[in-house]
């Protein structure tokens, strides 16, 4: 595998994550009570939380089926397909503050054999988060 990072026209970075939803005040009751964030732009079918640089936008997954035809957008019950990684100071610590919050854990807190401490969890519209150190 090559280098090709250098390549001035390859972006860097990403700015935004679309997040398909079926209940989206479920999802962004989620986001706000358990990640501590604000909304920073909503309508009937979307709301946006900021992460840093990046940003996640919560799609209803009825309004979804127009920004990605043709094609489709997968039930939450047909199994996860990514995982969105934050990065704690204390996985242990970040994991009691979840359970707090309401939140339950899926796995962990446990230490991967890479050398990771993680733990998992799910929000409403069933996408993995993980904490990790």
């Amino acid at each position: 595998m090559t280098d090709e990072t250098s390549d001035p026209g390859w972006p860097t970075s990403i700015s935004a994550i679309t997040l398909f939803v079926e209940d989206l005040d479920a999802t962004k009751r989620f986001y706000r009570e358990v990640f501590g964030l604000p909304v920073h732009y909503e309508n009937d079918n979307s709301a946006v939380f900021g992460f840093g640089n990046t940003i996640i936008n919560l799609l209803k997954t009825t309004a979804a089926h127009e920004l990605i035809d043709p094609a489709t957008v997968a039930a939450p019950t047909v199994g996860s397909r990514l995982q969105l990684t934050l990065p704690v100071d204390d996985v242990d610590a970040m994991c009691k503050e979840l359970v707090a919050r309401g939140v339950t854990l899926l796995n962990g807190p446990m230490d991967r054999p890479w050398g990771i401490r993680t733990a998992s969890f799910q929000d409403p519209g069933g996408h993995i988060w993980e904490v990790a150190k």
